[in-house]
C-alpha cells in the first residue's frame, strides 16, 4: 500500500534561530486534501557519556517550553562549525557542555524525535574513556548548565519517577540498560 503524501503547496510561517515552520498542503494517496504543520530542525546529536566508574553524565538546565529544570544528556544541533559531520558535532558538544573528550565515541542510532510535526533527527553516540579537554570551547551564551553523575540504577529510577522526562535522555538510558542484558 502506498502511504506517501504529495506536497502540493507550502507556506513558510516562521524562520528562527533554532527552527523553521511551514504549513504544507498535501494530497493523500486516497486523493484527499489535507494540511500539515511542519517544524524543520537541523540534524542533532546526543551523547551518552559514561565515566570510568560506569556513571552517566547528566546536565541540569532550565527548559522554557516545559517551564522546568530538566535532566538531559549532552546534546546539540549540527551547525556550520561541524561541516555536516555528526561525529564532529558530538565531539564539539561534549567539549562545550562538559569540558570532556572521549577516547571512544561510538555512533548508536538515529531517531526522529517527534514524527507528527517535526523533521528533527537526533543521532545518539556513546562516549567512553572520558578525560578533560586540553582546550575547552565556550558554552553557548544562552546555556546555564550544571553537571551531575548517576548510576544506571539511579537513572532508571529517575525515569520511573518522572525526574527525567527528556525523550533523547530516556532513550539513551534504555539503550544503556539494554546493553547490560546481553
Amino acid at each position: 500500500m502506498d502511504f506517501e503524501e504529495q506536497v502540493t503547496g507550502h507556506q513558510p510561517v516562521f524562520s528562527g534561530h533554532l527552527i523553521d515552520v511551514e504549513v504544507q498542503d498535501v494530497l493523500t494517496p486516497a486523493g484527499n486534501h489535507a494540511t500539515r504543520e511542519v517544524v524543520h530542525h537541523a540534524p542533532a546529536v546526543a551523547i551518552l557519556a559514561l565515566t570510568d566508574d560506569d556513571q552517566m553524565i547528566l546536565e541540569q538546565q532550565w527548559r522554557a517550553p516545559v517551564k522546568q529544570v530538566t535532566l538531559e544528556i549532552p546534546a546539540g544541533k549540527v551547525d556550520d562549525r561541524d561541516q555536516g559531520d555528526l561525529r564532529a558535532c558530538a565531539v564539539r558538544e561534549l567539549n562545550e557542555e562538559t569540558g570532556l573528550a572521549a577516547e571512544h565515541l561510538d555512533q548508536v542510532n538515529a531517531t526522529a524525535s517527534s514524527v507528527g510535526f517535526s523533521d528533527e533527527v537526533i543521532t545518539l553516540f556513546v562516549a567512553r574513556g572520558l578525560r578533560p579537554v586540553d582546550h575547552a570551547l565556550p558554552k553557548d551564551q544562552d546555556e546555564e548548565l550544571s553537571l551531575l553523575k548517576v548510576s544506571l540504577k539511579e537513572a532508571l529510577e529517575m525515569v520511573a519517577t518522572g525526574q527525567i522526562i527528556d525523550m533523547k535522555t530516556v532513550m539513551a538510558i534504555y539503550y544503556w540498560a539494554s546493553q547490560r542484558v546481553n
